[in-house]
């Protein structure tokens, strides 16, 4: 199951959208059966973990094994699918998925703000390079104070490094609102700072355009896929060899980023460019197979954050499929892994070799409509409520997580459910509020003008825009009918896509579906990244996006968002994410989500135990150890092997 890094939603705490890839879920049809991290450097999280007990866990976490710790290659399996495409932690939105943010670049170059701590979603400060920001002048000016790290050359992160990555993060979205994942025109950086300066080599201030919550700025702008650190001394030229530019001038800053963007892509020279190995993350990049997406990490021998004792390099494996790394389980290929969705009733059959243990991320799963699509007039027919509203009755939450991920999961009502647990969960997404009932739904578009033919093709025989009428601009004669494109990997994806196929058109809706990788998914259906494409797809299920811990739909479902995919617009939406972005009222994102739910601008679905790569449990060799909290991590997308070490 794939996830993308959706901006904004990602990380409770501060990890902003990023798309994941994972068992998409969609409907299916008659399932019956259906903590702190630890100050020291041998420590690790060492949370309470809300997951170990309750609705949504499956199995339980190994305790840290006492005894000597020693190194080795940590071998980690990931998903093909979705290799890394880019390593400037300025990430273009086609190119903003956890496996190439959190797996891969973050590993390299750490966000201001860490804001995974075990599975709970909230800022970690020991994790963090910079101290709890400080707001003054009425919540227009933010005060950032860096700790002590370093770059892994040996150069201080200070205040310039910041001002930097500012600076072309400006560059970058003049050229292009979709060269920046976490863009939201009037509302995200750069559009929401009205000046930064640099009093010290320490001290950072941002001065706002306008009175801004704290809570969103920290969680959203500061955090994970937001304001980064960037190198000054090392990457501000525009040329290998040229001299360092000044790049507070944004004509400079435009050709830095060009320089900067063009290295980027770059991906056969990543181990070999200096640029890439002035780090300041736990790991630098020794290895990198741009076919395959596999690559070695070596230890930062000059990193600041906590960590283990010994550190031990990590590799990552790539499988072409689910079935290929459960077979690399029973052999003890690798580390950590996963056992799939659909191998969930065998786990037992790895269980010798290792601890199994799943929980949901705090994300969503769903599939995508396409607003802009004017094919068979589609974007009129899914811009009606009540069509959207009898999509969702299809959905057979309940019946999916038990027969396709057999227990590992919990239903997923609206960008925030049940679980993880979250204080801005509105109270109409803890249970369905479209209950599996094809009957319903097709009792919903009866009632709006719809000829319903059962295995067929339903057709508008009403036109107009009364209560009992199609809609506006839908025409006599327009059939429910329309493309769905899903990703390949995993296989879950296709059974469930094929299943919602099956039970739309038992009440006479037809969805012909298509294949294909993640990385095409995301980056062609695609509205803000691939315009040109607007009428080529109705749907698209790549898997879901992550959450911010602080769970603003801003860039995701507000007019213009840069993870807007396809092109919802609703005014009272933009005015409820104004609130939550702009506004004092610690309740306005709740009302925020639950207009959400109501309005059901995608298709939710279950959100299934996650390992960090894949729908499924994970699977943590019975070699290695560390602090339970630093394995629970990779629930909420954060793959932390700084913590993990060997015993045996």
């Amino acid at each position: 199951m794939l996830w993308i890094n959706s901006g904004k939603p990602s990380s409770r705490g501060g990890r902003r959208f990023r798309f994941k890839a994972a068992a998409t879920v969609v409907a299916a049809a008659g399932l019956a059966v259906v903590t702190a991290a630890c100050s020291s450097s041998s420590g690790g999280s060492g949370s309470t973990l809300s997951g170990i007990s309750g609705s949504g866990m499956y199995g339980s976490l190994p305790a840290a094994v006492s005894g000597t710790q020693h190194t080795g290659t940590l071998k980690v399996a990931l998903l093909g699918g979705s290799p890394p495409v880019y390593i400037l932690p300025i990430v273009p939105a086609a190119d903003g998925n956890i496996y190439n943010d959190y797996d891969f670049q973050q590993q390299l170059y750490r966000p201001l703000y860490w804001t995974v701590n075990g599975d709970n979603i909230e800022v970690n400060p020991s994790e963090s390079m910079a101290n709890t920001p400080k707001w003054s002048n009425d919540d227009k000016t933010v005060t950032i104070t860096l700790k002590d790290w370093k770059w892994s050359d040996g150069q201080p992160i200070t205040s310039q490094d910041l001002s930097f990555a500012y600076w072309e993060l400006k560059a970058a979205v003049k050229e292009s609102p979709a060269n920046y994942d976490e863009y939201s025109p009037g509302l995200s950086i750069p559009d929401d700072i009205a000046s930064v300066s640099t009093p010290n080599a320490s001290t950072f201030v941002i001065n706002l355009t306008k009175t801004t919550n704290p809570t969103y700025f920290e969680e959203n702008e500061l955090s994970s896929g937001g304001l980064t650190p960037m190198p000054a001394h090392a990457w501000a030229k525009d040329s290998a060899n040229g001299p360092t530019l000044s790049f507070t001038n944004l004509a400079n800053a435009e050709k830095i980023y060009n320089f900067l963007n063009t290295q980027s892509k770059s991906l056969g020279t990543w181990t070999s460019n200096p640029l890439w190995k002035v780090v300041d993350g736990p790991y630098t990049l020794s290895a990198f197979n741009s076919t395959t997406g596999n690559y070695t990490m070596e230890p930062n021998k000059g990193y600041s954050g906590p960590h283990a004792t010994t550190v031990s390099p990590f590799q990552t494996i790539t499988y072409t499929s689910d079935a290929a790394e459960f077979e690399a389980l029973k052999t003890g290929a690798v580390d950590l892994g996963w056992v799939p969705s659909d191998d969930v009733p065998e786990a037992k059959s790895v269980s010798s070799g290792y601890d199994l243990w799943g929980y949901p991320g705090f994300g969503w799963q769903g599939a995508i409509y396409n607003y802009k699509d004017k094919t068979g007039n589609f974007g009129n027919v899914i811009s009606q409520l009540y069509v959207r509203q009898a999509l969702a009755h299809l959905v057979d939450q309940q019946g999916i997580i038990k027969a396709y991920l057999h227990g590992a999961g919990s239903g997923g009502y609206g960008v925030a459910s049940a679980n993880p647990k979250s204080t801005y969960t509105p109270s109409d997404a803890l249970t369905d509020p479209y209950p599996y009932s094809p009957s319903t739904a097709s009792s919903i578009l009866k009632a709006h003008g719809w000829s319903i033919v059962p295995n067929g093709t339903d057709t508008c025989t009403k036109p107009g825009t009364a209560a009992d009428e199609c809609g506006a601009g839908i025409p006599a004669g327009t059939k429910l009918s329309w493309n769905m494109v899903y990703s390949t990997t995993p296989a879950l994806n296709e059974e469930i896509d094929t299943n919602l196929a099956s039970v739309a058109k038992s009440i006479g809706i037809e969805i012909s579906l298509k294949g294909d990788s993640f990385n095409d998914v995301t980056a062609n259906e695609n509205d803000v990244s691939t315009p040109s494409n607007d009428n080529s797809w109705a749907m698209s299920d790549f898997g879901g996006f992550t959450n911010s811990s602080y769970p603003t739909t801003e860039g995701l479902f507000n007019t213009g968002g840069s993870f807007n995919m396809g092109g919802y617009s609703n005014p009272t939406l933009d005015n409820l994410v104004n609130q939550s972005v702009f506004g004092t009222n610690p309740s306005a994102v709740q009302s925020e989500l639950s207009y959400v739910t109501t309005q059901q601008p995608v298709m939710f679905q279950p959100n299934p135990d996650w390992d960090g790569n894949d729908a499924g449990i994970m699977a943590i060799s019975k070699q290695i150890s560390g602090p339970p909290a630093d394995f629970a991590n990779y629930s909420q997308y954060a793959l932390t092997p700084q913590y993990w070490y060997f015993t045996k």
